[in-house]
Protein backbone atom coordinates (compact mmCIF):
# COMPACT_ATOMS: atom_id res chain seq x y z
CA UNK A 1 0.00 0.00 0.00
CA UNK A 2 1.43 3.22 -1.20
CA UNK A 3 0.54 7.13 -1.29
CA UNK A 4 1.59 10.42 -1.97
CA UNK A 5 1.64 13.06 0.46
CA UNK A 6 1.59 16.51 -0.40
CA UNK A 7 1.70 20.19 0.34
CA UNK A 8 1.05 23.44 -0.88
CA UNK A 9 4.11 25.65 -1.09
CA UNK A 10 5.32 28.82 -1.96
CA UNK A 11 2.54 31.15 -0.99
CA UNK A 12 3.89 32.27 2.28
CA UNK A 13 7.71 33.99 1.49
CA UNK A 14 8.66 34.13 5.31
CA UNK A 15 7.87 30.35 5.35
CA UNK A 16 10.60 30.24 2.91
CA UNK A 17 13.54 31.97 4.69
CA UNK A 18 12.71 31.12 8.06
CA UNK A 19 13.02 27.37 7.40
CA UNK A 20 9.56 26.51 7.94
CA UNK A 21 8.70 25.40 4.53
CA UNK A 22 11.65 23.40 4.06
CA UNK A 23 11.37 21.51 7.43
CA UNK A 24 7.70 20.59 5.88
CA UNK A 25 9.83 18.82 2.67
CA UNK A 26 11.37 16.28 5.22
CA UNK A 27 8.17 14.36 5.59
CA UNK A 28 6.05 14.78 2.34
CA UNK A 29 7.06 13.60 -1.45
CA UNK A 30 5.50 15.95 -3.60
CA UNK A 31 5.05 20.05 -3.50
CA UNK A 32 1.78 22.35 -5.51
CA UNK A 33 3.83 25.23 -5.64
CA UNK A 34 1.86 28.95 -6.11
CA UNK A 35 2.40 30.20 -9.32
CA UNK A 36 1.39 33.87 -9.37
CA UNK A 37 -2.46 33.70 -9.07
CA UNK A 38 -3.18 33.40 -5.58
CA UNK A 39 0.45 34.13 -4.43
CA UNK A 40 3.77 33.34 -5.95
CA UNK A 41 6.22 35.30 -8.00
CA UNK A 42 9.41 34.39 -9.98
CA UNK A 43 11.78 34.26 -7.04
CA UNK A 44 9.29 32.27 -5.01
CA UNK A 45 9.03 29.68 -7.37
CA UNK A 46 12.71 29.58 -7.94
CA UNK A 47 13.32 29.53 -3.95
CA UNK A 48 10.50 26.30 -3.49
CA UNK A 49 11.65 24.52 -6.64
CA UNK A 50 15.22 24.65 -5.71
CA UNK A 51 14.45 23.42 -1.97
CA UNK A 52 11.90 20.51 -3.27
CA UNK A 53 15.12 19.29 -5.68
CA UNK A 54 17.14 19.35 -2.69
CA UNK A 55 14.78 16.84 -0.96
CA UNK A 56 14.12 15.01 -4.28
CA UNK A 57 10.13 15.36 -4.35
CA UNK A 58 8.45 16.07 -7.39
CA UNK A 59 6.92 19.02 -8.28
CA UNK A 60 3.10 20.11 -9.22
CA UNK A 61 1.55 23.35 -10.11
CA UNK A 62 -0.40 25.10 -7.72
CA UNK A 63 -3.27 27.74 -9.96
CA UNK A 64 -5.84 29.72 -7.84
CA UNK A 65 -7.78 32.44 -8.89
CA UNK A 66 -6.12 35.74 -9.79
CA UNK A 67 -7.20 37.59 -6.71
CA UNK A 68 -3.95 37.97 -4.11
CA UNK A 69 -5.68 39.95 -2.25
CA UNK A 70 -8.33 36.99 -1.02
CA UNK A 71 -5.56 34.83 -1.24
CA UNK A 72 -7.55 33.12 -4.14
CA UNK A 73 -10.00 31.84 -1.62
CA UNK A 74 -12.85 34.10 -2.72
CA UNK A 75 -15.18 32.58 -4.68
CA UNK A 76 -15.31 34.08 -8.55
CA UNK A 77 -17.36 33.96 -11.09
CA UNK A 78 -15.86 34.24 -14.28
CA UNK A 79 -16.03 33.10 -18.15
CA UNK A 80 -14.05 30.13 -19.16
CA UNK A 81 -11.99 31.71 -21.35
CA UNK A 82 -10.43 34.02 -18.48
CA UNK A 83 -10.24 30.92 -15.89
CA UNK A 84 -8.60 28.86 -18.71
CA UNK A 85 -6.08 31.52 -20.08
CA UNK A 86 -5.85 32.50 -16.22
CA UNK A 87 -4.02 28.54 -15.49
CA UNK A 88 -2.25 28.11 -18.60
CA UNK A 89 -0.43 31.31 -17.84
CA UNK A 90 0.19 30.55 -14.02
CA UNK A 91 1.01 27.00 -15.66
CA UNK A 92 3.38 28.04 -17.91
CA UNK A 93 5.05 30.15 -15.81
CA UNK A 94 5.59 27.52 -13.37
CA UNK A 95 7.39 25.27 -16.20
CA UNK A 96 9.31 27.86 -17.95
CA UNK A 97 11.35 28.20 -14.08
CA UNK A 98 11.42 24.38 -13.73
CA UNK A 99 13.24 23.95 -16.81
CA UNK A 100 15.70 26.58 -15.70
CA UNK A 101 16.52 23.37 -13.10
CA UNK A 102 16.26 20.65 -15.87
CA UNK A 103 13.12 19.59 -13.97
CA UNK A 104 9.25 19.75 -14.68
CA UNK A 105 6.13 19.77 -13.71
CA UNK A 106 4.16 16.11 -13.07
CA UNK A 107 0.95 17.53 -11.79
CA UNK A 108 -1.52 20.31 -11.15
CA UNK A 109 -3.30 20.93 -8.35
CA UNK A 110 -6.33 24.29 -7.91
CA UNK A 111 -5.93 25.88 -5.21
CA UNK A 112 -8.50 27.40 -2.73
CA UNK A 113 -11.79 28.78 -4.10
CA UNK A 114 -11.12 27.43 -8.09
CA UNK A 115 -10.78 23.80 -6.48
CA UNK A 116 -13.52 24.12 -3.95
CA UNK A 117 -16.11 25.29 -6.64
CA UNK A 118 -14.78 23.01 -9.28
CA UNK A 119 -16.00 19.90 -6.72
CA UNK A 120 -19.66 20.31 -7.80
CA UNK A 121 -19.30 23.20 -10.83
CA UNK A 122 -18.06 20.54 -14.23
CA UNK A 123 -17.85 23.91 -16.53
CA UNK A 124 -15.33 25.20 -13.91
CA UNK A 125 -13.13 21.75 -13.96
CA UNK A 126 -13.67 21.54 -17.90
CA UNK A 127 -12.09 25.29 -17.64
CA UNK A 128 -9.43 24.48 -15.69
CA UNK A 129 -8.89 21.18 -17.76
CA UNK A 130 -8.55 23.59 -20.83
CA UNK A 131 -6.53 26.10 -19.23
CA UNK A 132 -3.88 22.92 -18.41
CA UNK A 133 -4.37 21.28 -21.65
CA UNK A 134 -2.75 24.59 -23.22
CA UNK A 135 0.09 23.45 -21.36
CA UNK A 136 0.48 19.89 -21.81
CA UNK A 137 -1.64 16.64 -20.98
CA UNK A 138 1.34 14.68 -19.87
CA UNK A 139 0.33 15.92 -16.22
CA UNK A 140 -1.54 14.10 -13.40
CA UNK A 141 -4.64 16.55 -12.44
CA UNK A 142 -5.42 16.92 -8.85
CA UNK A 143 -8.92 16.80 -7.58
CA UNK A 144 -11.35 15.65 -4.61
CA UNK A 145 -11.46 12.46 -4.09
CA UNK A 146 -15.41 10.93 -5.12
CA UNK A 147 -16.05 14.29 -6.77
CA UNK A 148 -17.56 15.68 -10.42
CA UNK A 149 -13.90 17.65 -10.74
CA UNK A 150 -12.05 14.01 -11.48
CA UNK A 151 -14.70 12.86 -13.88
CA UNK A 152 -14.31 16.04 -15.74
CA UNK A 153 -10.29 16.01 -15.51
CA UNK A 154 -10.38 12.55 -17.40
CA UNK A 155 -12.92 13.39 -19.75
CA UNK A 156 -10.28 15.75 -21.05
CA UNK A 157 -7.93 13.05 -21.35
CA UNK A 158 -5.74 13.70 -18.16
CA UNK A 159 -4.77 11.01 -16.01
CA UNK A 160 -6.14 12.27 -12.35
CA UNK A 161 -5.12 11.69 -8.70
CA UNK A 162 -7.80 11.58 -6.31
CA UNK A 163 -7.11 13.64 -3.28
CA UNK A 164 -8.26 13.91 0.37
CA UNK A 165 -7.03 15.81 3.21
CA UNK A 166 -5.06 15.27 7.00
CA UNK A 167 -5.72 18.33 8.30
CA UNK A 168 -9.41 19.68 7.09
CA UNK A 169 -12.80 18.59 8.27
CA UNK A 170 -15.22 17.18 5.75
CA UNK A 171 -19.04 17.40 5.49
CA UNK A 172 -21.33 14.55 5.09
CA UNK A 173 -21.52 14.79 1.36
CA UNK A 174 -17.51 14.12 1.26
CA UNK A 175 -16.46 18.30 0.74
CA UNK A 176 -14.35 19.92 2.84
CA UNK A 177 -15.99 22.00 5.77
CA UNK A 178 -15.75 25.99 5.02
CA UNK A 179 -12.90 27.81 6.34
CA UNK A 180 -15.38 30.27 8.27
CA UNK A 181 -15.72 27.72 10.43
CA UNK A 182 -13.32 27.09 13.60
CA UNK A 183 -13.21 23.62 13.63
CA UNK A 184 -11.82 23.78 9.38
CA UNK A 185 -8.84 22.65 9.93
CA UNK A 186 -7.49 19.81 12.17
CA UNK A 187 -4.34 21.03 14.26
CA UNK A 188 -3.99 18.29 16.19
CA UNK A 189 -0.65 16.23 14.53
CA UNK A 190 -2.04 13.09 16.19
CA UNK A 191 -5.56 13.21 14.62
CA UNK A 192 -4.36 14.67 11.52
CA UNK A 193 -1.96 11.45 11.63
CA UNK A 194 -5.24 8.69 12.21
CA UNK A 195 -7.48 10.74 9.31
CA UNK A 196 -4.87 10.01 6.98
CA UNK A 197 -4.22 6.63 8.29
CA UNK A 198 -7.51 6.07 7.35
CA UNK A 199 -7.76 7.72 4.12
CA UNK A 200 -4.85 5.38 2.95
CA UNK A 201 -6.45 2.21 4.13
CA UNK A 202 -9.98 3.05 2.84
CA UNK A 203 -8.12 3.63 -0.99
CA UNK A 204 -9.95 6.44 -1.61
CA UNK A 205 -7.55 8.52 -2.55
CA UNK A 206 -3.76 8.62 -4.50
CA UNK A 207 -2.88 11.42 -2.56
CA UNK A 208 -3.17 13.42 1.16
CA UNK A 209 -2.77 16.79 1.19
CA UNK A 210 -1.22 18.97 4.23
CA UNK A 211 -1.44 22.67 3.91
CA UNK A 212 1.83 24.43 4.39
CA UNK A 213 0.09 27.72 6.13
CA UNK A 214 -1.60 25.37 8.78
CA UNK A 215 -0.41 26.43 12.37
CA UNK A 216 2.20 23.83 13.20
CA UNK A 217 2.32 22.34 9.78
CA UNK A 218 5.55 20.73 10.26
CA UNK A 219 4.81 18.59 13.28
CA UNK A 220 1.47 18.10 11.92
CA UNK A 221 3.43 16.51 8.21
CA UNK A 222 6.12 14.31 10.12
CA UNK A 223 3.76 12.76 12.37
CA UNK A 224 1.14 12.72 9.63
CA UNK A 225 4.05 10.55 8.04
CA UNK A 226 5.36 8.69 10.48
CA UNK A 227 2.09 7.33 11.53
CA UNK A 228 1.11 6.46 7.46
CA UNK A 229 4.49 5.17 7.57
CA UNK A 230 3.98 2.82 10.78
CA UNK A 231 0.42 1.31 9.52
CA UNK A 232 2.03 -0.04 6.72
CA UNK A 233 1.67 2.48 4.13
CA UNK A 234 4.48 3.51 1.88
CA UNK A 235 4.73 6.90 0.74
CA UNK A 236 5.46 7.44 -2.99
CA UNK A 237 5.22 10.37 -5.22
CA UNK A 238 2.78 10.93 -8.07
CA UNK A 239 4.19 10.22 -11.54
CA UNK A 240 2.73 10.58 -15.32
Amino acid sequence: MHIDLNCDMGEVPEHIKDGTQESLMRSITSVNIACGGHAGDEKTMKATIEQALRWSLTIGAHPGYPDRENFGRLEMDLPHEQIAASIHEQVQALAAIAAEFATAIVHVKPHGALYNQAVKNRELARAIADGVARFSKDVVLVGLAGSNMLDEFRAAGFRVAAEAFADRTYEADGTLRSRKFDDALIRDPEKAGAQALRIAREGRAQTICIHGDTPGAPKIAERVAAMLQEGGVSLRPLTV
